[in-house]
């Protein structure tokens, strides 16, 4: 079965068109990375797949089903921007655990508790478990939205820019949480990303997005050169950064639509 796909996808956000004519086949147990221009349409496609933007022609299926069809258990999200009011009086706990009904725990029950814990202790957050939200690093927080997206065991897990806010053995963890759960769960994992490293280095398959599909398949192939020259305007250039190598063919990294 095919995790996600999308034919002939088109998303207009008022006059602007995100997305168009976008056709994707995603199949179980990928791991995707989704790269591309700022601007490009890589949130917008997540943001479809999660039936929170309505196509303006086309279709996009999850698991062969439309969006809202899907079982919420079945999917993860970690977003880029988080709306939640850190000042607001919870603990990390609590938030891991509005992930299971995806509303708010007034009351968190013991068994919602259990499972936060292991969630947690997952993605190696046990010690952030009653620490309030408003004491979290960027960091920390990005752990605990992690285990928020990982409480119900999803199939799917869409991250967008995940390693926002995360030093580089926050990142290396990371993704080795992803590596590791994506092997025994053989859950699929799209994730928007800027870090060419990941990329190459745990990614089985790339999207290369502007708008439309630039180029899609085996990573090491779908982000040549040539591709990223198309893409960007430029290729990918190779400099240091703590003390490895990263390709970075995009200046910034900022909110895509």
């Amino acid at each position: 079965m095919a995790a996600v796909k999308t034919s002939g996808l088109t998303v207009d956000l008022g006059k602007h068109r995100a997305l168009e004519n976008v056709d994707l086949v995603v199949e179980e147990g990928s791991f995707v990375v989704i790269a591309g221009p700022n601007g490009g349409g890589k949130t917008t496609l997540l943001r479809a797949l999660l039936g929170l933007v309505a196509p303006s022609s086309g279709t996009a299926q999850v698991f062969d089903q439309p969006p809202a069809r899907v079982p919420p258990g079945w999917i993860g999200y970690v977003p880029q921007f988080k709306s939640l009011d850190r000042s607001f009086p919870a603990l990390s706990c609590e938030l891991v655990a509005s992930g299971i009904k995806h509303s708010w725990p007034w009351r968190v029950s013991r068994q919602a508790h259990n499972e936060a814990e292991k969630a947690l202790a997952m993605v190696g957050g046990s010690h952030l478990e009653h620490r309030p939200l408003r004491e979290l690093s960027g960091g920390e927080l990005q752990r605990v939205y992690l285990a928020r997206a990982l409480v119900r065991q999803p199939r799917l897990i869409l991250l967008d820019e995940p390693a926002t806010g995360i030093d580089v053995a926050g990142e290396s963890d990371m993704y080795r949480i992803l590596d590791d759960y994506s092997s025994t769960q053989r859950a699929t994992i799209l994730m928007v990303t800027h870090d060419w490293m990941a990329a190459h280095h745990h990614a089985s398959h790339a999207l290369l997005l502007n708008n439309r599909v630039v180029s899609y398949g085996l990573a090491v192939q779908a982000l040549s050169n040539a591709n990223l020259i198309s893409a960007f305007g430029h290729a990918a250039h190779a400099h240091e950064h703590h003390g490895k190598n990263w390709r970075d063919p995009a200046p910034g990294g900022g909110r895509d639509a």
